[in-house]
């Protein structure tokens, strides 16, 4: 396992971590003892980032990952990373939801807290809760800053609002197939020396090549509803998920392993979370670092999912 370094912090976090939302209702990972296992793969793989969130089961994948934490005895193997809810960002709420973290997660400080998106329907001010962050931090609650789904202008914004702490990262959606972090994001991140950390990184599975028109996600599952799913786009997928399998046996790997080693081939300071159901998968995952496309597979890559076009508007059709 590689490992990156996060913002300024000096703190060396694996360049593929753990994403935790499935741990929860949606994706109906509710067997402890196999979120245990997953999480104690993680460790023997090298991993050491796991990122979690208050609405991933309303607590549930907190709960689940401090529990196993406490019993494998490994909290300092981990740097532990969550999110508050746009809705709880008033500075009272703010502080009642690092509390509710610290119980469930059996910490006594969170390593990386974010805001999970911005308030959108409950118009708290930005300084509000950026410096209730900040106050968080002088008490020794949290370590640091970070932020998720936030625009350039929102950054700044929040940043500004920070006296002397500042925000080491921002979590937004980014894969192969969508790329829209390149146009603003990534560049300020760059810049910045914030990290990127990208959530969905195989597109909910759509880059695991383990689908296809036949075999898509049944209404049933949380991925049904994904614009990546639906059969027009699907089909607009497919060359690269071919030319993955294809680059993927020339490196004896798998799609997954090369799709996620294009984000981080791409850019130095991205960090990827893929998710995982089974400790075979953390193992499979963590199978993305330590190793490099050539410069010609990485453009053959960039060249066709660029051809991609993911028409969100279907949905309403």
């Amino acid at each position: 396992m590689e490992y990156r370094i996060l913002g300024t912090t000096g703190e060396k976090i694996s360049e593929v971590g753990l994403g935790a939302w499935q741990f929860s209702e949606s994706w109906g990972m509710l067997d402890y003892e196999n979120a245990k296992k997953i999480i104690s793969s993680a460790m023997v793989n090298g991993v050491n980032f796991i990122d979690t969130a208050i609405a991933y089961g309303w607590g549930k994948s907190e709960e689940f990952i401090g529990k196993s934490l406490k019993e494998l005895g490994a909290r300092d193997n981990f740097m532990i990373a969550t999110k508050i809810p746009g809705e709880f960002l008033a500075e009272h709420d703010v502080i009642l939801a690092t509390l509710g973290s610290l119980r469930r997660l059996q910490t006594d400080h969170i390593d990386l807290m974010q805001i999970h998106w911005p308030p959108v329907w409950n118009n708290i001010p930005t300084c509000e809760y950026m410096r209730a962050l900040e106050k968080l931090v002088s008490m020794g609650l949290i370590d640091y800053i970070g932020v998720s789904n936030f625009p350039p202008i929102l950054l700044d914004e929040a940043n500004s609002c920070l006296s002397r702490e500042e925000i080491v990262s921002e979590q937004v959606r980014y894969n192969l197939i969508e790329r829209e972090a390149e146009k603003e994001i990534i560049p300020y991140t760059l810049e910045a020396g914030m990290n990127l950390i990208a959530w969905s990184p195989l597109a909910k599975g759509a880059l695991s090549g383990k689908y296809n028109l036949e075999n898509l996600p049944k209404f049933t599952d949380v991925r049904a509803g994904e614009p990546t799913f639906i059969p027009q786009n699907f089909k607009e997928i497919l060359p690269v998920i071919e030319k993955l399998k294809e680059i993927a046996s020339k490196y004896s790997k798998t799609p997954a392993q090369v799709a996620l080693n294009w984000l981080l081939t791409s850019y130095d300071n991205v960090i990827v979370i893929p998710g995982a159901k089974s400790p075979e998968q953390v193992a499979e995952n963590s199978g993305a670092s330590g190793w490099s496309l050539s410069f010609e597979d990485w453009v053959a890559l960039d060249s066709l999912s660029k051809k991609v076009t993911i028409h969100r508007s279907l949905k309403a059709i």
